[in-house]
């Protein structure tokens, strides 16, 4: 298998392992150092040998990656918790939000939620494909068969619709 083949199926499957190794780390950012990690590997691999099916094998070896690195964050976490005492530990501040936040934040949720409602099918579908799927301009366009400046002026749209939902909430009563 030669490195452009490597190259079309990269590109291609690029966003959704991007998407798959996001959601495996909850960390946009490490995710994209494993998709370039994946690329590298990938690339080694069939220097040394021929891959069948190399979209299945560049998802396996991101996952693989995702993995060690998850594995190391747990080990690392397990390392650095055996060196703290347990006074030390029951005098850090708990993290969790006060009553009055999570008050707030159920608050925001419902009436982000009654605002969504509100919104056409389109939107709704644009909105859930958007921040909930990570989906782009494109693939929402394809997906609803519209051009991609139309889902971005819809976009900004129901964005700019949800931040005055805020703001509002924001203002004392």
């Amino acid at each position: 298998m030669s490195s452009s083949n490597l190259d079309t199926v990269f590109l291609a499957q690029r966003m959704p392992l991007l998407r798959t190794l996001a959601r495996m780390v909850k960390n946009p950012s490490i995710a994209e150092e494993l998709v370039q990690e994946t690329y590298l590997r990938v690339a080694k691999t069939i220097q040394q040998r021929e891959v069948e099916h190399l979209e299945p094998f560049l998802f396996q070896t991101g996952r693989n990656l995702a993995l060690d690195h998850l594995r190391h964050l747990r080990m690392q976490a397990r390392t650095l918790m055996e060196d703290v005492s347990s006074e030390e530990l029951q005098a850090v501040p708990s993290g969790a939000p006060s009553a009055e936040e999570s008050l707030h934040a159920e608050q925001l949720l419902e009436r982000l939620g009654s605002t969504i409602e509100c919104l056409t099918p389109r939107q709704q579908q644009i909105f859930i494909l958007s921040r909930l799927h990570g989906c782009g301009y494109a693939e929402i366009a394809d997906q609803l068969g519209v051009s991609p400046s139309t889902v971005q002026k819809e976009l900004k749209l129901i964005m700019a619709i949800c931040i005055n939902v805020l703001d509002r909430l924001e203002q004392p009563t």
